[in-house]
């Protein structure tokens, strides 16, 4: 029990980090403080509260993995609309409402893997995993080789670290980039291995008899 108190501890800590810390004063100067925020959210603060609280949830619900899928894919790519992003940047409702958009999803999108039984769900486990990472590719990738600058709220610049406007947002499309292709990948290969290991021991049983 203790590294679940352990667990739901640091996802309480990366939550805090993500929306009370000064990162969170930072998001409207850096998008790579912005982006910091959005995989603090759905990359380790879900998973961790999910991972903390799981023995303690007497729910039911197992999410179809298409729908888990959509609401983690949907959620990163609609609120990176350029027009989308910078409402959230100038209205303090909507930017709030983002956040929890993006802790709520981030909860939806782990839950198949944090509270559905690993063996029942075959090898669409780490197929699930492998595509979350497409649509994440793609906007860091444009984000990191687009030659300019994407949302017009980071246009003045101000230089933070040394960074200009073009420079911060290359940072932080290779930070979404490098962090995600790590955090869904290694479960990915996590579950394969895991699988093999499970159809060779199947396969020498039934040798075996």
């Amino acid at each position: 029990m203790s590294w679940r108190i352990a667990a739901f501890a640091g996802g309480l800590a990366a939550l805090w980090i993500a929306v009370a810390s000064p990162v969170s004063h930072l998001d409207h100067h850096l998008l790579t403080a912005h982006m910091v925020q959005h995989l603090l959210l759905m990359l380790v603060a879900a998973p961790l509260v999910l991972l903390g609280v799981r023995s303690s949830l007497r729910l039911h619900w197992r999410p179809n993995l298409v729908v888990s899928w959509l609401a983690g894919s949907l959620t990163v790519i609609v609120w990176h609309v350029p027009a989308i992003f910078e409402l959230a940047l100038t209205s303090p409702f909507w930017h709030a409402f983002e956040h929890t958009s993006f802790f709520i999803a981030g909860t939806v999108f782990w839950w198949p893997a944090v509270h559905s039984d690993i063996e029942a769900q075959s090898w669409s486990l780490p197929i699930y995993f492998f595509l979350a990472t497409l649509p994440c590719d793609a906007l860091s990738a444009f984000l990191a080789f687009c030659g300019n600058v994407v949302y017009s709220p980071y246009l003045p610049g101000h230089r933070l670290f040394g960074l200009s406007p073009l420079d911060d947002q290359a940072l932080a499309g290779a930070l979404m980039w490098v962090t995600v292709t790590f955090a869904y990948l290694i479960p990915a290969l996590v579950l394969t291995a895991r699988l093999l290991s499970g159809e060779r021991r199947q396969t020498a049983q039934i040798v075996a008899s």
